[in-house]
């Protein structure tokens, strides 16, 4: 905010603001007193509400003793809470990376070791979300007829989204579709929106209701969104220690299968929308593999949870003679390391 507002007068600027949005009508400053976590008079709150009428960023209408924010005001408010907002967001951002990181780090560690303590060949997702919840929504003006749409879902994942609009609109509309959609649409997911609750946004937001719509497709699309699922692997070649997987053909397209991420990745997907076991591990053996050139081995695959709706899939794959307890066994430590690394954080 500008040098000539101190942070007293910062707070009190702001309770005003957020005080009138709330409630369409005058501010005094009793209302105030209680607001803000200055502990002030209400005689000290008059003169500082004084000061900021002075400058310009408050009026006092005709028919009240209450004051309601200026333009001028509005735009203070405005500037200081995107500027707040952006700073989050790009701090989400930066999180996500490192956080992605040191996952990426800790995938490529678990299909090493679990290669090489079964001796077969190994494979893992990274995470994707699941019944992803709204965390909050920004719109803000970007010229008379276009707002952006920022939206966060769970995971911090954040999605951009540019509004057009056919009425002009002013600061203080904008500051209550802000208020109103964070009120009803925050902690939800897109299955939680009901076609009520949007009818009632849009009759709340009047001329304005076309924005409701864009944002609750903007939330639907950043939910649904898929994003490119890595697979790590390792160990493909110890498909070679067994004779009946060893043919050289054959051995070639599984080590080809294995490069070829696209179908380990759908593979894996699919796997975790089936009714397993507890344990979410599942055994598929010989032709039950949807990978034709796995037709010949056993793949046993395993859900992981990171929680926040967060899941991936652990898969191992050997000949039909595998030592299955071996790697269940494995797959269930791996399972519990997992959840403890990453559900602490």
């Amino acid at each position: 905010m500008e040098k000539e507002l101190d942070e007293r007068k910062q707070k009190i600027l702001k309770a005003i603001i957020q005080t009138y949005l709330e409630t369409g009508e005058p501010v005094g400053s009793r209302t105030i007193s209680k607001y803000t976590d200055l502990n002030l008079s209400s005689a000290t709150i008059r003169n500082e509400m004084s000061d900021l009428e002075d400058m310009g960023y408050i009026l006092q209408p005709h028919t009240s003793a209450g004051r309601i924010p200026s333009d001028k005001g509005y735009r203070l408010y405005v500037d200081a809470l995107m500027k707040e907002k952006e700073e989050e967001v790009s701090e989400i951002k930066e999180l996500m990376i490192q956080k992605t990181d040191r996952m990426e780090k800790v995938l490529k560690q678990v299909v090493k070791i679990l290669a090489s303590n079964t001796n077969y060949a190994t494979m893992i997702t990274g995470p994707s979300y699941h019944h992803t919840k709204v965390k909050f929504i920004q719109l803000s003006r970007v010229s008379v007829d276009q707002l952006l749409a920022v939206i966060v879902v769970d995971g911090n994942m954040v999605r951009n989204q540019m509004i057009h609009l056919e009425e002009e609109m002013d600061e203080e509309t904008v500051l209550k579709l802000n208020l109103l959609l964070n009120t009803q649409l925050n902690g939800l997911t897109v299955e939680e929106i009901s076609l009520g609750m949007i009818a009632k946004m849009k009759e709340q937001a009047g001329i304005h209701s076309g924005v409701v719509s864009q944002v609750v497709d903007a939330i639907a699309a950043a939910i649904s969104e898929e994003e490119e699922m890595p697979v790590f692997t390792s160990g493909a070649t110890n498909i070679l220690k067994y004779p009946e997987l060893s043919d050289n053909e054959m051995a070639a397209q599984l080590i080809s299968a294995f490069e070829e991420k696209k179908p380990l990745a759908d593979f894996l997907e699919e796997t975790k929308s089936e009714d397993g076991e507890e344990t979410g591990i599942q055994i598929y053996i010989g032709s039950e593999s949807p990978i034709q050139t796995m037709k010949d081995c056993s793949v046993v695959t395993a859900t992981y949870e990171l929680g926040d709706g967060m899941t991936g899939t652990i898969g191992i794959i050997g000949p039909k003679r595998m030592d299955y307890e071996n790697v269940v066994d494995n797959l269930k430590t791996l399972k519990a390391q997992l959840d403890s690394i990453f559900k602490k954080e």
